[in-house]
């Protein structure tokens, strides 16, 4: 058995309870095994991705797919730490552009605006680099004016916190102290910029694992947990763009995903962990391709059903051309999308609507919203609320 930590003894509001203390990455005693049959799940999960970079390549507009894909991944990250946000909240709310967003939406956009900072400064010259500074501020971001907006957003926490329990004393899990924690995450840094022979995929998986285990915040850790491998694979150009939403395979396999979580730290297993998240980069991936597949092939026919009508019109074209990046839209909406006028963007919605490719979801006759309906039916597959 690997020793992966140790626990310290912490006294809290009068209970002392052991916290864990992880070792610095990469495992050692023994070193992490990448041989047998863990180099062939690798193998297939660094396969599974390079089909995706190809199917994201091959595509009219890669706009499309960052997208969709990157609000898929905020709704299904959110919706793991208990938020009550669909796809179809976040699209109808982006698509009101003087609505106000409830607290759910409200985290979800959060979430897509911390990634688009972070994204933005790896890839300014002048930018953040790849560091905790640039994790503290898109956790400012992700926290702002939502719950846990007065947990210190931005700042490593300055007070014991604990997983699962009512209190540290019946917690599952006590993260370390805070005064380990400066030692902890400039480790975590360091091992960032390492140059350890380790592949990309297998260093991401280890940092995710890390970042959980020391819990920096006082609250958003698991979002910013999943937010850094986003941030991982485009950065160390595993892919391209975030196409990958993985947050989905955590939902689908939530008691696993904490289950191995906790063996890392009870046992050292990190090859468990580690099969399990190269299993699901393979999976998601691959289906990330179909859904790919999927809706470009469904974006072609509806262009050439409508390029085929008798009352197509270039607005009406140019407004499908828009619909993959906004598949729900209003009628002042569209106004602003093809910089038209009212009554013409009333007419190529109207075009759109007798050829089944956007119906009305209101059911009011007046402030009504259109959805590309067979677009969002393929998009948010595991998106929906699980019924409690």
């Amino acid at each position: 058995m690997r020793k992966t930590g140790r626990t310290v003894t912490q006294s809290v509001a009068g209970e002392n309870v052991l916290a864990f203390v992880p070792h610095a990455l990469p495992p050692r005693n023994p070193p992490f095994d990448v041989t047998g049959s863990r180099a062939s799940l690798l193998a297939r999960a660094e396969h599974a991705l390079a089909r995706l970079e190809v199917a994201g390549e091959m595509v009219p507009s890669l706009d499309w797919f960052i997208y969709a894909f990157v609000r898929k991944e905020a709704v299904v990250s959110s919706q793991i730490e208990g938020t009550q946000a669909t796809l179809e909240d976040l699209l109808h709310f982006e698509a009101e552009e003087d609505g106000k967003a409830v607290d759910d939406v409200r985290e979800v956009c959060n979430y897509l605006t911390a990634v688009g900072y972070a994204r933005g400064q790896l890839r300014r010259p002048k930018g953040l680099p790849l560091s905790m500074r640039l994790l503290h501020e898109a956790h400012r971001r992700l926290m702002q004016g939502v719950r846990g907006a007065a947990k210190q957003p931005g700042e490593v926490r300055r007070s014991q916190n604990w997983i699962g329990g009512t209190r540290p004393a019946n917690a599952v899990f006590v993260p370390p102290p805070p005064n380990e924690l400066p030692a902890l995450l400039g480790n975590l840094e360091k091992f960032l910029h390492a140059q350890n022979g380790l592949h990309p995929l297998v260093r991401i998986g280890l940092v995710h694992v890390q970042f959980e285990t020391i819990h920096p915040y006082l609250d958003g850790n698991g979002r910013i947990g999943r937010l850094l491998i986003t941030l991982l694979l485009e950065h160390w150009k595993l892919l391209s763009a975030p196409l990958l939403y993985l947050s989905l395979y955590f939902k689908r396999q939530r008691a696993e995903y904490y289950r191995l979580l906790g063996e890392v730290r009870r046992s050292g297993d990190w090859e468990g962990w580690m099969d399990y998240f190269l299993e699901g980069v393979a999976t998601i991936a691959d289906e990330a391709v179909i859904a790919a597949r999927d809706i470009h092939a469904l974006v072609s026919a509806d262009r050439e059903k409508l390029l085929g009508a008798k009352d197509a019109s270039v607005t009406a074209i140019r407004l499908l051309d828009e619909l993959p990046s906004h598949p729900v839209i209003s009628i002042p909406r569209v106004v602003t999308l093809l910089d038209t006028t009212r009554p013409t963007a009333g007419k190529a919605v109207e075009v759109l609507e007798k050829l089944g490719i956007v119906a009305e979801t209101t059911g009011k006759r007046r402030d009504r919203t259109f959805a590309y309906r067979a677009y969002l039916e393929k998009l948010r597959v595991g998106t929906e609320l699980e019924e409690t």
